[in-house]
């Protein structure tokens, strides 16, 4: 839960790294998140106005981690819109992100698994 948190604190930063990690945890809490307002909402049989808010809430966070977790792989934030392309950019997307970080720094900031250590 430490790492969905940690993400919502950085709301909107854009630059440094994000390791795996903190992507994959991330990602795991969001689906969670969804899911359990899917479920409120079928039981109570609301149009979907929960579920809405939390996205729109979620989504420049979102949009943020992807782009600091391109950044640990050495690319620019730009590849997100290689998901746009049908089918292949989510493929391409989702092999960028399993990734491992580049070591060392590069030319977005030191790498995350060596401060941490």
């Amino acid at each position: 839960m430490n790492w969905y948190i940690e993400v919502l604190k950085k709301y909107a930063v854009f630059t440094g790294r994000a390791r795996r990690t903190e992507y994959w945890m991330f990602f795991l809490f969001n689906i969670i998140i969804a899911v359990a307002i899917g479920v409120v909402e079928g039981i109570l049989g609301s149009p979907g106005v929960l579920g809405l808010l939390y996205s729109l809430g979620v989504f420049i966070p979102t949009l943020a981690v992807s782009v600091r977790r391109l950044h640990d792989t050495g690319r620019s934030g730009l590849w997100l819109l290689i998901g746009l392309v049908p089918l292949i950019g989510f493929i391409v997307l989702i092999v960028f992100f399993v990734q491992d970080s580049e070591y060392g720094q590069n030319q977005y900031g030191p790498n995350p698994k060596e401060a941490a250590i």
